[in-house]
């Protein structure tokens, strides 16, 4: 299963960036989605999800208020807002399809993942 995710890019601090994903319908467009991002020499780490219907989010306290995912059904995209962006928020940024309809962040509850895309965030 292929997921194309884009959107990143070379910001400064403070600006803002969206992700997206797009993935074939028969996989996404009834699994929740997920963003995850591993910065250099770090573990990958959940960002936030959203369910099938788009209407449960879940985030991560690191970038909660600042960040928001949605997903476009019609389009089999998801997004992933980026605010006030930091030079911690630098990393490779993975979007994932859960095994679910919810919104999840376990990293085991995920079973597709994207190739990642790199932000780079200069302070």
């Amino acid at each position: 299963v292929q997921l194309q995710a884009s959107g990143g890019g070379l910001v400064q601090a403070g600006d803002s960036l969206t992700l997206s994903c797009t993935c074939p319908k028969r996989t996404c467009s009834n699994n929740g989605l997920g963003w995850f991002r591993r910065a250099p020499g770090k573990e990958r780490e959940f960002l936030a999800a959203v369910g099938w219907r788009g209407d449960f989010t879940i985030y991560a306290d690191s970038v909660k208020g600042r960040f928001t995912i949605s997903r476009d059904n019609a389009k089999n995209t998801v997004y992933l807002q980026m605010n006030s962006l930091k030079a911690e928020d630098t990393a490779v940024y993975y979007c994932a399809v859960a095994r679910s309809s919810g919104s999840t962040s376990r990293l085991e509850g995920y079973q597709y993942w994207g190739q990642g895309t790199l932000v780079t965030v200069s302070s």
